[in-house]
């Protein structure tokens, strides 16, 4: 499902979706969480069939919590929003490319909120040079286009994450929301298709 923002009959369709993509603003306006990180806590404890929740961000790329399906031995549990910064310490701003930063699976915590088990993730966005930089419509939508590709295929998460954002950034170096979408075919996406 990709939500955009609050409507009605919203909260009965995202009781039956396995899988979110949502707008930045989306998850703490549905749960009213203080923090992003928190509010997908939220989301995944309120919803127990969806098996991941991603935010997109723009230019600053995505955050994704996967639940999952096994518990962590240890009882150690970590701060949701310290796991977050964390992960950001780890990005490497000289890379131009999308990447996928994750954490292992442990015991999430959003206090007042409470507890899942998965795992975090970081993706960041192609950084696109001003001069390629055409228009950005429909470019949430290439993305969770993309996402819902890579499930069907099989994807891990991390080449799911690269891959969105590679759709992504393509669709923005033309005008248009359509006209940019790269096909299986297109060399950008080759390393994926392998």
């Amino acid at each position: 499902m990709d939500a955009e923002r609050l409507r009605e009959g919203l909260d009965d369709l995202l009781k039956v979706v396995d899988y979110v993509v949502c707008a930045a603003q989306f998850p703490q306006a549905w749960t009213k969480a203080a923090t992003v990180p928190k509010a997908l806590i939220s989301m995944l404890l309120s919803l127990p069939k969806i098996k991941f929740v991603i935010v997109t961000l723009g230019k600053d790329g995505c955050i994704m919590l996967e639940r999952s399906a096994n518990e962590v031995p240890s009882t150690e549990e970590m701060d949701v929003d310290k796991l977050l910064e964390s992960l950001e310490t780890r990005k490497n701003g000289s890379v131009c490319i999308p990447t996928c930063i994750s954490s292992s699976v442990t015991k999430l915590r959003a206090e007042g909120i409470g507890t899942i088990c998965g795992r975090l993730y970081i993706g960041t966005a192609e950084n696109i040079p001003p001069s390629e930089l055409i228009d950005t419509t429909g470019a949430g939508d290439a993305f969770s286009g993309a996402v819902l590709y890579a499930i069907c295929a099989n994807f891990a998460p991390e080449k799911m994450l690269c891959f969105a954002a590679n759709v992504a950034a393509a669709k923005c170096r033309a005008l248009g929301a359509r006209s940019g979408l790269p096909h299986r075919t297109d060399q950008r996406l080759a390393s994926f298709m392998q």
